[in-house]
Parts: C-alpha cells; sequence; structure tokens
C-alpha cells in the first residue's frame, strides 16, 4: 500500500490503464446512461419528492475533486464553505453553520477538537472512499443523535456483493493537478457469500496555489485515510462489520494565525443489521462507533515563525476529543403503517495542552470538558391515499454537559448544564397519477444544546452570565419546507424552498476582550438572539438532442437578526450555476459557469466561532471545462480547465489573511486561479 502512494502521477496513470481489460463498451440503452460525466451540480437524484438528496463521490466532480467533505458538499446548492485555506474548510447550509448540520460517516458520528473548528468534522472525510452522500434538508428527521436543525448529511458505504466466479471488486483513481496537486484512491473487497474484507486508502496533497492575480497563498496540505471493515454475512438476512479507521495530515492556512501540523484519527466500530425478523420486524439494526481525534496547531512547523496576533513566541496547541456513539433502532410494517423507533447515546470528552515548540508532549492533557446524551426516537410513515404519504416524527434527547476546567471549579461557577430536549416533525408528500409532479411540506421543530465550541470557545456570554459556559442558552427552531419536482419529457425541473423561526440563535460577536484567542485584535463572545431564516434552491435540466443537455441551479439564503433589527451574519449571496453538456456513450465535453451576486446584507464583526462579516463582497463569475472518455469497461479518464479565466475573486464566506503572511488587517485571501487537472480511474 505505501508502494501505491509514492507512485508518480505518470507511472499511476500507465499502471492503472494496464490492469484493464481491453474490451469496447457497447451501447445497449441510452446513451446518455453509459456517457461518463463530470458532475458540477447535485442535484440530480432525489428521494421524498425532492427533500432528500444523493449524490455518487465517486464520480468525477468539478471544481478539482475534492480533498475533503467540505469541498465535495459545496457542490450542493444551498451549500458552502467558510474558507481558511485550500482545504479543510467548514461547511454551512443556509446560512447555518457548525452542529446546526449533522454529519455522519457510516451512521456515526466524529466531532472534530480544535477549540476554532480547524479540524471541522468534515475534514476527516475522503468522499471518494464512500458509495453514497445523502443530504436530508431541514428538520425533517429525528431518527440520529441531537438531530441537525439546518440538515442532516450521512456519508455511507454499502456492502459489496461478488459474482460466483469473481470473489474480489475494487476500484482505484489518481488525481494529478496544478499547484502539485496529486491524489491516490483505492478500495479492494475480497470475499464471498459468507465472508468479506473492505480496504479504503488514500493520500492527497498539494502545493500552495495562487490566485488570479500570481499571488501565492499559504494553502499547502497532506493527508491520508485508512479504513478496514470485516463483515460476516451467515445468511441472506444477516450482516455483522467489524470496522476500523486511523488517518493524519497537515495543513497550511492563509487565514489563520496557526496551521494543522497533525489531524490524527483513530476510530473503531461494530455494526449489526439482521432483515425480516419476523412478519412485522422488517429490519434491526445496531452498533457501536468509538473515535479518538488527535490535533495539533502550531506557528512554526509549517511557516517561518512571525510574532503576530497577539503570540510572540513559537507555541503548539495539542487538543483531542474521545467520541462514543451507541445506537439501536427497528423498522416495523404494520400493514400500511411503517415504524422505525430506536434509542441511541453518544459520549465525548475533550482534552487539550500546549507548549512553547512541541514540548506538549511532556505535559498530562488537561481535560475541559465531558458531554453525554441519551435519546429516544420514533418516525412513523403512512400512506393516505395512493397520491399522499404522511410521513412524522418525535424525539426526546437529555443532555448533561459539565465544565471540567480548574479556573471554573476554583471561581465558584456551576459546571453542570443538563436539559431534556425535544424535537419532531410532520411531513406531507404527494404524487400524482403519472408520478410527472411530486411535491412535499413540512415542519420540524428542534431544540439544540449549544455544542463544545459555542460553550468553551467564546470569552463571555449573554449579559449579566458568569461565564460563557453559564452564558447561552439552547436554541429552539421552528421552520416550514415545502418543495416540488415536475419532469416531462426533456424537462426536469425542481424547488425547494423554507421559513425559519428561531429563538434564541447563539451569534458570535467579534470585539475587543482583555482576554480570549485573538483574530486580528479582537476576539468572540457569544449571546442568544431572535432570527428568522428563508431562502430557496431550484434547477431545471433539458434534454435537447440525444447528445446535448443543459442544467442549471440556484441557492439562495436570508437571514434577519429580529433582536438587533439587522442581517443575520455569515450568510452566503445568491448563487446560480449553469451546465451545458454534449454526450455520447465514449465521452463528455461541458462547459460550466458559476456566477454569484455581490452580498450587501452583512453583520460587520458578527458571525460564528470560524468567520464574520469584514465587508460586503463583490460578485464574480467563473468559467470551467471538463471533458471525459471512457478508454474501455473499465477505465475512465476525466480532465478539466477550473476558473479558465484566471478570474481574481474571494468568497463571501471567507477569512482574512494573517498578517505573518504579509495580509493587511482584514484583508481576505483570493481563491484559486486557473487550475489544470486529470484523473484516470480504473474499476476491477
Amino acid at each position: 500500500m505505501s508502494y501505491f502512494f509514492r507512485l508518480q502521477p505518470l507511472t499511476a496513470a500507465i499502471t492503472l490503464a494496464c490492469s484493464s481489460t481491453i474490451s469496447v463498451v457497447h451501447a445497449e440503452q441510452h446513451t446518455l446512461q453509459l456517457a461518463p460525466i463530470v458532475v458540477t451540480a447535485q442535484n440530480e437524484h432525489t428521494d421524498a419528492n425532492g427533500l432528500i438528496i444523493h449524490a455518487d463521490p465517486k464520480q468525477p466532480i468539478q471544481p478539482i475533486p475534492a480533498s475533503d467533505g467540505a469541498a465535495y458538499l459545496k457542490s450542493i446548492a444551498g451549500f458552502n464553505t467558510i474558507n481558511s485555506g485550500g482545504t479543510n474548510g467548514d461547511i454551512t447550509f443556509r446560512g447555518l453553520f457548525g452542529s446546526r448540520i449533522k454529519v455522519l460517516t457510516d451512521g456515526s458520528e466524529n466531532l472534530g477538537a480544535c477549540p476554532s473548528r480547524m479540524d471541522a468534522p468534515t475534514s476527516y472525510i475522503s468522499p471518494e472512499s464512500y458509495d453514497r452522500i445523502t443530504v436530508i434538508k431541514g428538520p425533517q428527521t429525528v431518527a440520529y443523535a441531537n438531530t441537525g436543525s439546518a440538515a442532516t448529511v450521512m456519508f455511507e458505504r454499502d456492502a459489496p456483493n461478488f459474482d460466483a466466479d469473481k470473489p474480489y471488486q475494487g476500484q482505484a483513481s489518481v488525481v494529478v493537478g496544478s499547484f502539485g496537486r496529486l491524489d491516490h484512491n483505492v478500495e479492494a473487497a475480497v470475499g464471498n457469500d459468507d465472508f468479506y474484507t473492505r480496504l479504503n486508502a488514500n493520500r492527497s496533497k498539494s502545493n500552495s496555489y495562487q490566485g488570479g492575480n500570481g499571488k501565492t497563498v499559504p494553502s499547502s496540505w497532506e493527508k491520508w485515510n485508512a479504513d478496514l471493515v470485516l463483515g460476516w454475512t451467515p445468511n441472506t438476512d444477516t450482516q455483522i462489520e467489524l470496522k476500523a479507521g486511523k488517518s493524519d495530515g497537515k495543513a497550511e492556512y492563509a487565514g489563520r494565525s496557526m496551521d494543522g501540523a497533525k489531524f490524527a484519527r483513530e476510530s473503531i466500530g461494530l455494526a449489526y443489521t439482521q432483515e425480516n425478523v419476523s412478519e412485522h420486524f422488517k429490519k434491526l439494526e445496531a452498533q457501536v462507533d468509538y473515535s479518538f481525534n488527535d490535533h495539533v496547531m502550531d506557528n512554526f512547523s509549517l511557516r517561518e515563525f512571525t510574532p503576530s496576533g497577539g503570540m510572540s513566541m513559537p507555541m503548539a496547541t495539542n487538543v483531542s476529543r474521545k467520541t462514543l456513539n451507541a445506537r439501536i433502532a427497528g423498522t416495523y410494517d404494520w400493514y400500511d403503517l411503517t415504524i422505525k423507533s430506536g434509542v441511541d447515546h453518544q459520549y465525548n470528552q475533550h482534552a487539550k495542552r500546549s507548549a512553547m515548540y512541541n514540548r506538549y508532549v511532556d505535559q498530562a492533557r488537561s481535560k475541559d470538558m465531558q458531554f453525554q446524551s441519551y435519546g429516544i426516537f420514533s418516525e412513523i410513515s403512512y400512506p393516505l391515499h395512493p397520491q399522499y404519504q404522511l410521513v412524522t416524527g418525535i424525539r426526546a434527547d437529555h443532555v448533561e454537559v459539565k465544565d471540567l476546567r480548574e479556573a471554573s471549579k476554583t471561581s465558584g461557577y456551576n459546571t453542570r448544564l443538563e436539559k431534556t430536549l425535544p424535537s419532531g416533525f410532520i411531513r406531507l408528500e404527494s404524487e400524482n397519477s403519472d408520478a410527472t409532479l411530486k411535491s412535499y411540506v413540512g415542519i420540524g421543530y428542534v431544540e439544540r444544546m449549544p455544542d463544545y465550541w459555542e460553550l468553551f470557545s467564546p470569552v463571555h456570554g449573554n449579559a449579566g452570565s458568569s461565564n460563557t459556559f453559564n452564558g447561552i442558552n439552547p436554541e429552539k427552531t421552528t421552520q416550514l419546507d415545502l418543495g416540488i419536482q415536475y419532469e416531462q419529457g426533456a424537462l426536469r425541473t425542481w424547488a425547494s424552498s423554507y421559513i425559519g423561526v428561531i429563538q434564541d440563535y447563539i451569534l458570535m460577536s467579534y470585539h475587543q476582550h482583555s482576554m480570549g484567542s485573538m483574530s486580528h485584535g479582537i476576539s468572540a463572545g457569544a449571546k442568544n438572539i431572535d432570527a428568522t431564516i428563508a431562502g430557496l434552491e431550484a434547477g431545471f435540466s433539458y434534454q435537447f438532442t440525444d447528445h446535448i443537455v443543459t442544467d442549471a441551479n440556484l441557492a439562495y439564503a436570508w437571514g434577519e437578526n429580529r433582536t438587533d433589527h439587522g442581517a443575520l451574519a455569515q450568510i452566503a449571496p445568491l448563487e446560480g450555476r449553469f451546465n451545458l453538456r454534449y454526450v455520447t456513450d465514449r465521452y463528455s465535453l461541458g462547459a460550466y459557469l458559476r456566477a454569484v451576486a455581490k452580498q450587501n446584507r452583512i453583520a460587520y464583526h458578527q458571525g460564528n466561532i470560524v468567520g464574520y462579516d469584514l465587508a460586503t463582497s463583490k460578485s464574480f463569475s467563473t468559467l470551467s471545462f471538463n471533458g471525459s472518455y471512457r478508454l474501455n469497461s473499465s477505465v475512465d479518464l476525466s480532465v478539466g480547465i477550473d476558473n479558465v479565466l484566471n478570474k481574481t475573486y474571494a468568497e463571501h464566506l471567507n477569512k482574512a489573511g494573517n498578517a505573518g503572511f504579509g495580509y493587511a488587517s482584514e484583508e481576505q485571501f483570493n481563491s484559486i486561479g486557473r487550475n489544470y487537472w486529470t484523473r484516470l480511474s480504473m474499476k476491477f
């Protein structure tokens, strides 16, 4: 395996091509179903009449194939990222951020450890190692611990199926691009009807990129992941999986005063699934997962040390989080009624240590937080009529958070928060008799406990509170979601809209404090406000001929701070995407235009724990080209040119460049300029 990761680009390409069988694909079905496609907008496959989006992360994607989960999710309308450098951005959806978005990998949550979310949960995810990405918009499921109010995102793997004469399967790919980009991905499974083992491994690296103006933006990274699964299928209805994983990496950040010197992950889990337990008991699922995240940030190992941002010495901080997830759920069919019920538990513990250079290794870890929750849920679906289905769910989480800091105990502060938080939804789905028109309307309610970053990272909470831990209330979100899909002949259109009212929305306000972590001389304080959010995602596709197809989508989010009578901070501007493709059974050619409007609605120096509004932003657009070619039944070649016109621009959700790299105060760093890439993939 280590040899594979050390292959040079040309060697890797030759190896992949020569390992394939030499055969030609003959179009036995519609040509568009056989053509290799570079994905530019992920809204093609939906469920629940458009509420749930499915994406295939193994497909090539433009811009250049994603190095982490956040970069991939940005291809789905409504998602955006707060950028710090070249990788490990932090996702937003419909203007919401953090634990409002539930991110799961194979049903389990792996939380990052950095107090400023340098290692967001998506930074540990390599998208291509998963078979499917599922996004449930809004508070329209209660099946997972501590429900996300904005969306639930699931990265999932399927159990392999083997032919009698072929006890193995897999795929491998290599990506080569500008600025030293080089990725290797491999997935291999071996087994039979009773046992199997699957390995997912990948490595990604890149040098710092240049913006359209030719200025280098510190943004290099190198990371790797490896996951091994052992499976046992004693019969067609039973599956048991033992899984383990490990990863690490490092990343340079133009928008931070420290870089990520270590992103270590260790995980182990056990999952059990039993289908057709009895006549009405259709499925039993149980799993337990443990992960340990060990993250180091410093200001000297990846950059030349420069005193800035309140740090006069070379420093390193080591933070860690242990997370244990456990869950059991059952699905029951009782005539027309389908019920999914279960219980779950999550426990996580956070610790940290710091010192000059790497002397932190000689120190004991100091625990500062302990979090645990117990949840119970039930979701029910019932067909009211051949054209209507009712789906509803209810959930309760009992959450306890402990402040383990010695300073809090010494000061006599309350060090224990305990809440029982309800959530629920009800949704009506409809479909006309010929399935050309589908729609949904649903209302959901979620109460969310403040997360680690909201309870421990800010300098203070609401006015009059003793400290942040005792100064922030749980959020309460009530949201209406609506959607429609129409498909007739060559035309397919869809739209999703929402309006939500949030009580006690947790907002970060950045200003001068006498203590606390600093960003450009200011640091975050937390407070509760009342807010209203609204917006929509919409799109269409049209097939002009057997070979020419076009599609487009747009996303708009709006937020209002009702307490302070102004805009809600860190809302991405209106964005539209347009694709034009020429497709045959062997190759495709595409043009991709991304257009982003200016954002005038800002809340100066307000936002979240990662970013805050600096100024109104300018509009911009980028044009990209892509192409793909199926060499044979096993090998596909994809190429792309991102930002063909080499535009110089910065995203609205983007951190300011660090002064240690020569950026002026609150000057945002630019996005990548013209970028060439190619991807060669093989199935075996």
